[in-house]
């Protein structure tokens, strides 16, 4: 099997997210790194291309110079990962898209609607993959979750709780260190905080679980450290398009909580539970039946589960592979295999709108809306 080749903007030393794609890209010998524009600082950005293997003529300075010359190379990158800050996915994974490049842009996809309407529009335009890292709906048991309500093993979901709630920015004497500032301040974060940043993973997931989609929301947000302008704590209420009913809270402020990613399925006739901070096990109850604790790598679980796990039952895959999953499946989309289950544009755009929409709830004092992008309502 050939391997692919891979190119990454951002994500260079030092950052947070850089390394899982790394690793994940690699995970499973689909892709090699071939490119990179790894830091707003050429040299810098060069000088750690170096120490990954990355052949000098291929370490660009920038994004532009990345575009330019991997487009008429008979060996360009099969695939563009773009893991910069989030004001600039939307002109990178314009232009990659625009040039015949798949794409794989870090959440949020884009900073408005309008700029998701434009790549999802790109996207199709150009036949080329979108895809939006939602890595979470990645996770082996995740997907075994999936696979139950789509078989209709817990009935018709009634009702889906969801949660992503930490306590990492909760002390306020912590309030003016940069790495947390940047994040409530609506000049480098946007419309919105905690929400657009956590809580839009839980939202896709609770959208990727039940295979539908948020129809309207209503949302309360608080900003209970004073000095932020954008709130660190969200309640959203939310509908879907098959009639679930949703409850969705995240915060940054709920000290003691670690990483605090959890979802609750409850259908007609059963419920399950997932945790991120025990990602190998799905708890499922059927109704009036007994707590069945589900692992991953046993004997019985889904084709979908089971492709997506390469260790033993009790041995941990964790976030790193996590994201190796969602390359896996972008290697079978690109290879023009069966597989290539991912998040993509019209998702990103998605949670973009719920974010927008979200807000201007919580600006009207939770008043319902509708929380889809015009251009599919």
């Amino acid at each position: 099997m050939t391997k692919l080749n891979w190119g990454m903007i951002g994500g260079g030393k030092g950052s947070q997210i850089g390394p899982a794609h790394r690793m994940g890209a690699q995970a499973d010998g689909n892709f090699v790194m071939a490119a990179g524009a790894l830091d707003v600082d050429a040299e810098r950005g060069r000088a750690f291309a170096d120490t990954l293997g990355i052949a000098s003529d291929r370490a660009y300075a920038n994004w532009q110079d990345m575009l330019e010359g991997e487009r008429t190379r008979e060996d360009r990158v099969d695939l563009v990962t773009v893991a910069t800050p989030n004001a600039t996915h939307f002109e990178i994974t314009k232009a990659f898209l625009e040039a015949g490049f798949n794409v794989l842009c870090e959440k949020p996809m884009t900073m408005t609607v309008e700029e998701g309407e434009e790549i999802v529009r790109v996207a199709e335009a150009s036949g080329k993959i979108c895809a939006v890292n939602y890595c979470y709906s990645a996770y082996p048991m995740v997907r075994e979750m999936r696979h139950m309500v789509a078989t209709g093993q817990i009935g018709k979901v009634r009702t889906i709780v969801a949660n992503f709630s930490h306590g990492h920015h909760g002390d306020a004497g912590d309030a003016d260190n940069p790495r947390v500032r940047w994040r409530y301040d609506p000049a480098m974060a946007g419309v919105s905080g905690q929400f657009a940043d956590c809580g839009i993973h839980a939202l896709h997931m609770a959208s990727f679980i039940a295979g539908d989609e948020v129809r309207t929301l209503s949302a309360d947000f608080a900003s209970t450290i004073s000095s932020r302008e954008l709130e660190d704590d969200a309640m959203v209420n939310f509908r879907m398009e098959g009639g679930t009913v949703g409850r969705l809270w995240t915060s940054s402020v709920a000290i003691g909580r670690q990483h605090g990613f959890d979802i609750q399925v409850f259908g007609e006739t059963g419920g399950l539970r997932w945790a991120s901070e025990q990602p190998n096990q799905v708890f499922y109850t059927p109704v009036g039946g007994r707590t069945q604790i589900m692992e991953k790598g046993e004997g019985g679980l889904s084709d979908e589960a089971q492709r997506l796990s390469r260790v033993a039952i009790a041995h941990p895959e964790g976030f790193p592979l996590a994201v190796a999953n969602i390359y896996v499946d972008l290697a079978a989309k690109i290879r023009g295999e069966a597989h290539g289950d991912f998040p993509v544009a019209a998702d990103g755009l998605r949670s973009m709108a719920a974010v927008h929409q979200a807000v201007a709830s919580a600006k009207a004092d939770g008043a319902w809306v509708d929380a889809r992008p015009p251009m599919f309502r």
